[in-house]
C-alpha cells in the first residue's frame, strides 16, 4: 500500500453527473453559485457540463465561469471523437476547445461489449478514437483527463482489451486515467484487486469514478485512494443518476480524518456541512438528514444511554468531533449547521465582533427559532446579513409596509389576470400604488418596486434572477408551510433571501422585501453611512389576500 499521505486531487461532477439525477435541473445561475462554493471549499477540479449546440446552459457556463475568481480548475466534459471522423473535424471535440477551459475530460469505451454493440465499431477503431482525441486535445488544453467508461465491467469481461484502452490513452499523453464503475455494481474487494492490476502497467496518475448502485461507491473510492489513486471523482450529497454517485461529503472526511490525507485545510473541512446544505437548497431538494458527517442526524442523540454516554465522554458515541466537519451535536432538534457555523459567518460580516456579547446571543437564538420554523440561511446570505444588521443595530428599517392586496382573476377568455396593490410609508410620506404582473408574485414585485423607486432610485438595478419554492412538510396538504428562496442581482453582486409561511404569497413577499432591504443596506455600507430612518418592522404586515 502506498503512503497514506500521497497527494490526491478532488474532482467534483455535481454540475454534470449530479444534474442527471431525477428531479434535479440546475439553471446557469445555480451552477455558477455552486461552482463558487466548491472553489471556496478547496475542490481542485469542477466539471461544468457537456457543452454542445443543444445545451446552452452548459455552453454559457464556461464563458461565465471564466469571469469568476475561482481557484478550482474548470473541466469541460465530452466524449472521444466519433467513429470514422477526424479528431480535428469532430464537433464534440471542437465544442470542448471553444470553452476555453484549462482542463478537458473525455470518456471512451473500455468495455468490448460497448465497442461492438453500443457504438458499433471495431476494437482497433475504438483505440484510435481514444488516442487521436487525446492527442488533439493536448494541443489546446493544459490538462486532459481520460475517463475509462465501464472499465471495471470491461476488465472482468476482457482484461487485455480494457487495459489496452488505458495504455493507448497513456501513450497519447493523457495526464490522468480514471477507472469508472459506470454501472455501480462493484464491491470493495474487487475494486482493490483490479486497481492493483492496473497500476502495474499504468504510470500516469490514476483516478476513480464510482456510481452507487451496489451501495459501495464511497467505500470503493476510499479503497482505491488508500491503495494509491491520486484523483477521486464524485458529487456533493451523492447526487447522480439512478442510485447516485460517490459522495464527496463522505469521501473527503473519511480520507482526511481517518487516513491522514491532506485534502482540505481544517477551516475548509469545517465548511463541508454548510456547503452540503447549500447545494441541496440550490438544487431544490430536501437535504438528507442521515448523510454521514453532514446530515442533521449524523451527530444526534436521543435521551437515554447514548445521550448520557456522549455527555460524559464525547467519543463514546461519536466517531469524529462534529465541529471538524461544521456539524453540531444534538440532543434535541436544532439547526443543521450549528452555532459555530453561524458565528463563523457572522465574523466574516463583522470582523472582530465579540461573540459573547448579549446581542450576538440574541441573534443566534433568533436564528435557531427561525430555523425551527423552516428557515435556512445557507443559500440566503442576504436575509442572514440583514437579520444580523437589524438585531445588532447596524441597520434600521428604511420603510414600512402598511399593507398589500393581491387580486387573481380568471377571465372568460381563459387568461389569468394578476394585480397587486401596496401601501408604503417612508418617514412622513405615503405611497399607495398598484401594478400588474405575470402571476401574483411578479405583480407584487412590480408594485413594490414601483412604490419604492421614488424614494430609492438604486432599486431600479435590482433584478430577480431565480425563484424557488419548497414545501416543507407535505402531510398538511395545501396548508403546508413553504420556503421561498429568491436570488437577486444588481449587476455587480448576487444575494439570496428567504421567506417561510403557510401562505406562499406571504413567503414570497418576505423574501422580496428582504431582497430590496438588503440592496439598500449594501448601498449604505458602500457609502460609509450610518443608516436610514427607522419606520418599523416590515414583517408585521396588514395582510389581505383575495
Amino acid at each position: 500500500m502506498k503512503s497514506e499521505n500521497h497527494p490526491v486531487k478532488l474532482y467534483d461532477t455535481t454540475l454534470r453527473d449530479g444534474n442527471q439525477a431525477i428531479g434535479i435541473s440546475l439553471s446557469l445561475s445555480d451552477k455558477l453559485r455552486i461552482a463558487e462554493k466548491l472553489s471556496d471549499l478547496g475542490i481542485h477540479y469542477i466539471e461544468g457540463g457537456w457543452p454542445n449546440s443543444t445545451n446552452t446552459v452548459d455552453t454559457e457556463f464556461y464563458r461565465k465561469a471564466a469571469t469568476l475568481n475561482l481557484q478550482a480548475k474548470i473541466a469541460a466534459f465530452g466524449s472521444t471523437r466519433r467513429p470514422g471522423v477526424k479528431a480535428s473535424d469532430d464537433h464534440f471535440l471542437l465544442n470542448l476547445v471553444k470553452t476555453g477551459a484549462p482542463v478537458a475530460t473525455i470518456f471512451g469505451k473500455s468495455w468490448d461489449l460497448h465497442v461492438t454493440k453500443v457504438i458499433g465499431t471495431s476494437y482497433e477503431e475504438n483505440l484510435n478514437m481514444i488516442g487521436e482525441s487525446i492527442m488533439f486535445l493536448k494541443k489546446h488544453f493544459d490538462e486532459v483527463i481520460f475517463d475509462a467508461e465501464h472499465f471495471f465491467d470491461g476488465y472482468k469481461a476482457n482484461p487485455d482489451y480494457a487495459l489496452q484502452t488505458l495504455e493507448i490513452a497513456q501513450q497519447a499523453g493523457t495526464d490522468c486515467v480514471v477507472l469508472c464503475d459506470t454501472n455501480g455494481g462493484m464491491l470493495p474487494d474487487e475494486v482493490l484487486s483490479l486497481y492493483n492490476q492496473v497500476k502495474k502497467s499504468i504510470k500516469v496518475q490514476i483516478g476513480v469514478h464510482m456510481h452507487n448502485d451496489s451501495g459501495c461507491a464511497d467505500a470503493n473510492s476510499c479503497m482505491a485512494v488508500i491503495a494509491g489513486a491520486s484523483h477521486v471523482q464524485g458529487t456533493f450529497n451523492g447526487l447522480g443518476e439512478r442510485c447516485g454517485n460517490a459522495n464527496l461529503c463522505t469521501i473527503i472526511p473519511n480520507l482526511q480524518l481517518k487516513r491522514g490525507f491532506n485534502l482540505l485545510s481544517e477551516q475548509q473541512l469545517s465548511m463541508i456541512t454548510s456547503v452540503s446544505v447549500f447545494i441541496a437548497e440550490i438544487a431544490n431538494v430536501i437535504h438528507n438528514v442521515r448523510l454521514p458527517y453532514v446530515g442533521e442526524a449524523a451527530f444526534s442523540h436521543k435521551a437515554g444511554a447514548h445521550a448520557d454516554g456522549v455527555r460524559k465522554v464525547r467519543h463514546s458515541f461519536e466517531h469524529v468531533p462534529p465541529e471538524s466537519v461544521g456539524n453540531a451535536r444534538q440532543f434535541v432538534v436544532s439547526d443543521q449547521a450549528g452555532t459555530s457555523t453561524m458565528l463563523e459567518k457572522l465574523s466574516s460580516i463583522y470582523p472582530g465582533i465579540d461573540k459573547k456579547h448579549p446581542d450576538v446571543k440574541n441573534l443566534l437564538l433568533r436564528i435557531k427559532t427561525m430555523e425551527a420554523e423552516g428557515y435556512q440561511f445557507e443559500a440566503a446570505d442576504g436575509s442572514f446579513e440583514l437579520l444580523a444588521g437589524e438585531v445588532l443595530d447596524h441597520f434600521q428599517e428604511p420603510f414600512q409596509v402598511k399593507g398589500f392586496r393581491v387580486i387573481e382573476e380568471k377571465r372568460d377568455n381563459g387568461e389569468v389576470f394578476s394585480e397587486a396593490t401596496i401601501k408604503i410609508q417612508e418617514g412622513e410620506l405615503f405611497e399607495h400604488t398598484a401594478a400588474e404582473g405575470e402571476g401574483p408574485v411578479n405583480a407584487l414585485d412590480n408594485a413594490l418596486r414601483k412604490a419604492l423607486v421614488k424614494f430609492y432610485p438604486s432599486l431600479k438595478s435590482v433584478r430577480l434572477e431565480d425563484f424557488k419554492v419548497r414545501v416543507l412538510d407535505g402531510r398538511d396538504g395545501t396548508e403546508s408551510k413553504v420556503r421561498v428562496l429568491i436570488e437577486s442581482s444588481d449587476g455587480i453582486s448576487r444575494w439570496g433571501t428567504v421567506g417561510v409561511s403557510t401562505n406562499i404569497i406571504e413567503a414570497s413577499w418576505i423574501a422580496l422585501i428582504d431582497s430590496l432591504k438588503y440592496k439598500l443596506m449594501k448601498d449604505i455600507k458602500n457609502k460609509g453611512s450610518e443608516g436610514v430612518s427607522n419606520s418599523g418592522d416590515t414583517r408585521k404586515l396588514d395582510l389581505q389576500i383575495h
